[in-house]
């Protein structure tokens, strides 16, 4: 039995679905079970890390656990009850989603948000494996409505590229991690196959589209407002500008060959994503 947690998150809904294709007994985890749609086969069950007693309950029975944590400020805690709750309840592996950049001091606050659930799968005594993508093409599904409204997109990174990876090959590599025990001990990076600005990826979009996609411009003061005004806290504001102005200086100019040597082949293009995807921003 496989435990995966953000059972329908962005990662976590392939999770599920690829195991489930290859004939694994899965359990997703959801705090809305209501909600879930999943392949058939699947057991749902509710649980919320907040509530250790529903996550022990998920956990009975399993032996690998994929976790997607709580990302924030002060959430490395949630991602340490969840390995000890593993622990306890005898699973065998955990793999760990992470992010690109955990660890830079040059990153600042958001760079910390993931060390203590890291550290906890390297100290659990579990096989372990970290998963730590770049940006998801996903992301620009934010962009639909301004897209189909004719507004501009966004752009709070500027000149920085990132090496945008597809959701879908993330999950591929999850699975793998989940399944195959040389995966243990080992940190994957995970970007995709090209550097891409959000001025590129509209660009993109725009010859997938067939009509104009613009950018603005949105510099950090603005930014922060919005996300004020969107009810977020000061301190993850404070992460998420942290974060962006690290794109825009280009620290996060990073291709590597992690989706290669996982899975044998080079990853999706974040072309190939939004042709997979037009039907989101083209709208009815």
């Amino acid at each position: 039995m496989i435990l995966v947690t953000g059972a329908t998150g962005t990662i976590g809904s392939h999770v599920v679905r690829l195991l489930a294709e290859r004939g694994e007994k899965v359990r997703a985890l959801t705090r809305d079970p209501s909600r879930a749609t999943t392949p058939p086969g699947v057991e749902v069950v509710g649980g919320d890390y907040r509530e250790p007693g529903s996550v022990a309950a998920a956990l009975a029975g399993a032996t690998a656990l994929f976790a997607v944590g709580v990302l924030g400020p002060g959430d490395a805690e949630q991602d340490a009850a969840l390995v000890a709750l593993a622990r306890t309840a005898g699973v065998r592996a955990v793999v760990k989603l992470s992010a690109i950049g955990t660890g830079d001091p040059v990153l600042g606050p958001v760079g910390t948000w993931h060390l203590g659930g890291e550290q906890a799968v390297r100290d659990s005594g579990l096989e372990w494996a970290v998963l730590r993508p770049s940006a998801f093409a996903s992301n620009t599904l934010s962009w639909a409505e301004p897209i189909r409204s004719g507004d501009p997109v966004p752009d709070l990174t500027g000149p920085g590229p990132q090496g945008v990876v597809d959701p879908r090959d993330v999950a591929e590599v999850a699975v793998e991690a989940l399944l195959d025990p040389r995966h243990s001990g080992r940190v994957h990076t995970l970007t995709g196959p090209e550097l891409l600005t959000t001025a590129g990826q509209a660009a993109i979009l725009a010859g997938v589209l067939g009509r104009p996609v613009r950018t603005e411009d949105v510099p950090a003061e603005a930014a922060r407002e919005r996300f004020l005004a969107a009810g977020m806290s000061e301190t993850y504001v404070e992460g998420v500008l942290a974060g962006t102005a690290y794109v825009r200086q280009g620290r996060n100019a990073v291709v590597t060959d992690g989706v290669r040597r996982v899975l044998g082949r080079e990853p999706r293009t974040y072309e190939r994503w939004a042709r997979d995807h037009r039907a989101a921003f083209a709208g009815g």
